[in-house]
């Protein structure tokens, strides 16, 4: 039974879920948007530097968040998970190509991932301020 207050959210715009989650799931006045990674929309991997990871990652975060009617600017938290601790630098210089005014509050974590340097979620406002 479906939820009026829990809606899925999917897009052909942004790769698609690599197991059972769903790209986003719109809540009440939040959309909570899955892990993007860089990968192309057919799924498959673009490796690059950090930067160039971080810049299509954060585009495959932007194509589903549209897909609910939001944009990033409405980001409130996003969680990055970075393969090296040492390449914060470069990814800071790229994400910050995305959030220039008053950016979300943010948690990054060195995490052990697979093939990617870079994984990004994040949790949108939906609601009027």
């Amino acid at each position: 039974m479906e939820n009026p207050l829990r809606t899925t959210i999917e897009t052909g715009d942004a790769p698609r879920p690599a197991g059972p989650y769903s790209q986003a799931v719109r809540a009440g006045d939040f959309v909570f948007v899955s892990g993007q990674v860089p990968r192309g929309v057919d799924g498959s991997y673009v490796p690059g530097d950090v930067a160039s990871e971080t810049r299509l990652t954060l585009r495959n975060l932007a194509a589903v968040a549209r897909a609910a009617g939001v944009d990033l600017g409405q980001a409130v938290q996003v969680t990055a998970y970075l393969a090296d601790g040492a390449d914060i630098a470069e990814f800071n210089r790229a994400y910050a190509e995305f959030f220039t005014d008053a950016p979300p509050a943010r948690t990054t974590v060195v995490a052990g991932l697979r093939q990617v340097k870079v994984e990004l979620d994040a949790v949108l406002y939906v609601g009027s301020p």
